[in-house]
């Protein structure tokens, strides 16, 4: 890829692309709202968990709702989303692919325990508002 960026822009893009998956986990885990948390999903995003898929802006905003008010996570929930192993990969200077690893705990206030693991891979888009998740599949295991 002919990267125009300058070293340092390309640093500053990869502390952008992982602050926007942690914000992600944070915001998912009721740390921000879930309007903060769909806002980092570009309008035509989409979302792909097996079992339950999302395509929209809208339709992840709608997702979250429903998943908190499942109260598996968000708010009270005691739950977190840990992500590790992250290997970030510019496509081009306006997108990059994140390869991640997640643990999900739960009874974080208690005995933590892990309920799930699985793997992220991410594909986020430069916009004006920031680097913001246009693509997330999502495989368990």
């Amino acid at each position: 890829m002919d990267d125009p960026r300058t070293p340092g822009e390309r640093a500053a893009d990869e502390w952008a692309v992982r602050n926007t998956i942690s914000r992600l986990a944070l915001y998912a885990d009721g740390v921000g709202s879930v309007d903060q948390y769909a806002e980092l999903f570009t309008e035509d995003a989409e979302w792909l968990m097996p079992g339950g898929p999302r395509t929209g802006r809208e339709s992840i905003r709608q997702g979250s709702h429903e998943r908190r008010a499942a109260g598996g996570v968000g708010p009270g929930s005691n739950a977190r989303h840990m992500i590790t192993t992250m290997a970030v990969e510019f496509t081009g200077p306006d997108e990059a692919v994140c390869d991640s690893y997640f643990l999900f705990l739960v009874d974080t206030h208690e005995t933590p325990r892990v309920q799930g693991v699985g793997y992220y891979h991410d594909t986020l888009r430069r916009t004006d508002e920031g680097w913001l998740m246009a693509r997330r599949e999502i495989t368990f295991g």
